[in-house]
């Protein structure tokens, strides 16, 4: 088939979205579809929301398929609409009146949150059927706007390169995210605080927050323990994996969350929070990781318990794997295509 993925982004930016499309693209290809992603700028901020949906209503689509995966993307007009959904415009919906939303309890900001749901509620029932990449995001589009989604998981980047190291449990704690609000880096610094043992630890990945975390692991003491490693290159990042004794992630009802997936299929448990969103579709308490209260002490209580009994690390990181190995791009494939249901 001739199919067009349909993409949004913020120029010059680049996260777990842009990557999901780039083995989108490459399974497409193997699949032998002709395939081609058709992205479109956009800016997040309130006043300019609705700039891109706008366009998308108006860019002519030329192919037999369309396969949207984000706001607002699924504008898109074509008579064969998929959606896999990665997410709608967080910030309007669950993130309303959060810190890092400009969505708040405002007349106006609620005038726009009404406007932009009758918007998605027509422009996602168009699609003839509605994927999205996890329970959580799909639950969402129930909640919100009445509509029917099923969840459809895909592998994590590095999927391939990926495998646990024989013999130990690791010997540094990894957190690997982009250094944003929803993300809550925070966590991470605070649990290492709050630990009895001091093990090396890792923080990778760049943000706007990276100044900030900076001086927060000056005042906590961490000098000397934790490394701000920033950008890390797939290979690096691969290793922090392999070498981890657990992996710390804690972001705010997230819709996927890679780094779980990448953490288990490297054999390491994960350590998350109850407010997690979908990285409670993988993280099960003390089935495959640690699931905490995200207080500081609970953290590092959490942390110290993974460092003491690399036993239980070892046996959580199996479990883990067990549950994430079989993930294919072919089921995704077949399924966005219509070989399966």
């Amino acid at each position: 088939m001739d199919v067009l993925v349909c993409a949004t982004q913020v120029p010059f930016m680049s996260g777990g979205l842009e990557l999901m499309v780039e083995n989108l693209l490459g399974a497409l290809r193997g699949a032998g579809h002709r395939a081609e992603v058709v992205a479109l700028p956009t800016a997040w901020d309130r006043d300019r929301l609705y700039d891109a949906a706008m366009a998308w209503r108006m860019v002519p689509l030329d192919a037999e398929l369309v396969i949207p995966v984000n706001f607002p993307a699924y504008f898109a007009r074509h008579p064969n609409k998929v959606t896999w959904l990665a997410h709608q415009h967080r910030a309007a919906y669950d993130a309303l009146g959060q810190s890092w939303s400009d969505f708040g309890s405002d007349p106006a900001s609620l005038r726009d949150h009404r406007q932009l749901l009758d918007w998605d509620i027509r422009a996602l029932g168009e699609a003839g059927r509605r994927y999205t990449i996890s329970r959580v995001v799909a639950e969402r589009m129930a909640r919100w706007c009445g509509l029917d989604a099923t969840p459809l998981y895909q592998p994590p980047p590095l999927a391939d390169a990926l495998v646990p190291r024989a013999g130990g449990a690791g010997d540094h704690i990894l957190c690997a995210t982009r250094l944003e609000g929803n993300k809550r880096p925070g966590l991470f610094l605070d649990g290492l605080a709050a630990m009895r043992r001091r093990v090396p630890a890792v923080l990778a990945g760049r943000g706007s927050l990276a100044d900030e975390l900076a001086a927060r692991a000056d005042r906590l003491g961490l000098d000397g323990r934790l490394d701000l490693a920033g950008f890390v290159t797939d290979s690096e990042l691969v290793d922090l994996f392999a070498g981890a004794t657990a992996v710390v992630y804690a972001p705010f009802d997230e819709d996927y969350g890679f780094v779980t997936l990448q953490a288990f299929l490297a054999g390491v448990p994960v350590v998350t929070t109850a407010d997690a969103g979908g990285v409670l579709e993988w993280v099960e308490h003390e089935v495959t990781g640690l699931v905490t209260d995200g207080s500081p002490e609970a953290m590092g209580a959490a942390l110290d318990r993974l460092v003491d009994d690399p036993e239980l690390a070892r046996r959580l990181g199996r479990a883990g794997r067990q549950r994430v190995v079989d993930l294919s791009w072919e089921h995704v494939v077949d399924t966005l295509i219509g070989s399966r249901s």
